[in-house]
């Protein structure tokens, strides 16, 4: 599974829109880090858009985005960790 390109970071735009509003920091499009480590970021498997996260502070764990649902429960997930 490889990296998101350009065309699926644009599919991903209002996750990736809402993800800059939080205290995160992307180091390059798509890829966010936390507190100096790499926290978000995006693969695509052909039209399925994924997700790793690292919810728990060290392991990534890989979720579904690009539909509206799973975007605001990824986006829920990430805000409750961050509190």
């Amino acid at each position: 599974m490889k990296h998101a390109g350009v065309a699926a970071l644009a599919r991903a735009a209002p996750l990736l829109a809402a993800l800059r509003e939080l205290p995160l920091t992307e180091r390059q499009p798509g890829i966010f880090y936390r507190k100096g480590r790499a926290f978000f970021h995006i693969h695509e498997d052909g039209p399925q858009l994924w997700a790793d996260v690292k919810l728990d502070g060290r392991t990534f764990t890989r979720l579904p985005v690009g539909l509206p649902a799973q975007d605001a429960a990824l986006l829920a997930a990430v805000r409750q960790c961050l509190v």
